[in-house]
């Protein structure tokens, strides 16, 4: 069987919704997410409601791991991070908190990993039969013509980025310069990695311009850890050392952004488990 392509949505050179029709007159509507997180593709007989297909075992048993490991990691990724800027905040042992931080990092590193392997091993759809056909096992892939590749890929880039900024945050004797340069230079890369890394998931699941979708669990995920995104950047921002004092800009905004921004991540890792196959 052939198939004629009905309708491609998404933005610029990236696809994330394909509609087509079969030979036998059944319409196959393929979601880039909802193909990747869930194993599932939709076909409507003529004249039906839509049916959900899901891929074959071996892929939902993938993703289904994938996703337990990732909705993990930053659960608990996120709940370090904000416990680190609660004893950055109130604490009196500085160093007891970048270990916690660099734990935390740890967590992201691997919650970003997963993301990305689950969008390197997502099912991919069969233009012929209206299916989800599963790959061959792979740890890495170039794809960026993917928009799932993409932001999956900018995400874990920005958690190894975030991984230099801790472990430069744990020597001891730097100077004002070697702070900002070793510590809150990375710091500020990570954060714009990871609003660069959530603009691509949200145009993903809007398919196309940012928009509402209260109705999608996928976009909650999204939205919530974009603004957790936001709250980093504007922690990295009031973070930078004044060279004249060796004060930072504003070490209680630093704080508290790195704090709810984390929570965010953190209750984006806990929706995440509700969105699996």
């Amino acid at each position: 069987m052939s198939r004629t392509e009905a309708r491609s949505e998404g933005a610029g050179p990236f696809t994330t919704r394909l509609t087509w029709r079969l030979m036998d007159g059944r319409t196959a509507v393929w979601e880039s997410r909802r193909a990747r997180k869930r194993g599932l593709l939709s076909v409507r007989e003529p004249g039906e409601t839509a049916r959900s297909r899901r891929a074959d075992t071996v892929s939902i048993g993938r993703l289904r791991r994938l996703n337990t490991v990732a909705a993990t990691a930053f659960t608990v990724g996120g709940a370090l991070f904000a416990l680190g800027a609660g004893v950055a905040q109130y604490g009196k042992h500085g160093s007891s908190g970048a270990w916690i931080y660099f734990v935390g990092g740890l967590f992201f590193n691997t919650g970003g990993y997963a993301s990305l392997l689950q969008a390197v091993n997502a099912p991919r759809q069969d233009s012929t039969s209206g299916v989800l056909a599963g790959r061959r096992w792979r740890w890495w892939s170039y794809e960026p013509g993917r928009i799932d590749w993409l932001s999956t890929f900018v995400l874990f880039v920005g958690t190894l980025v975030f991984g230099v900024n801790l472990l430069d945050s744990l020597l001891q004797g730097l100077s004002v310069q070697q702070v900002n340069r070793l510590v809150w230079a990375p710091d500020l890369v990570g954060c714009a990695l990871f609003l660069v890394s959530g603009h691509l998931a949200l145009v993903e699941v809007c398919h196309g311009r940012p928009r509402v979708l209260a109705h999608e669990v996928g976009w909650w995920i999204v939205a919530i850890n974009q603004l957790g995104s936001v709250l980093f950047l504007v922690s990295a921002l009031a973070a930078f050392t004044r060279p004249e004092t060796g004060s930072l800009v504003n070490i209680d905004i630093a704080n508290w952004g790195t704090l709810v921004g984390a929570l965010c991540f953190s209750a984006g890792g806990v929706i995440q488990f509700f969105e699996r196959p």
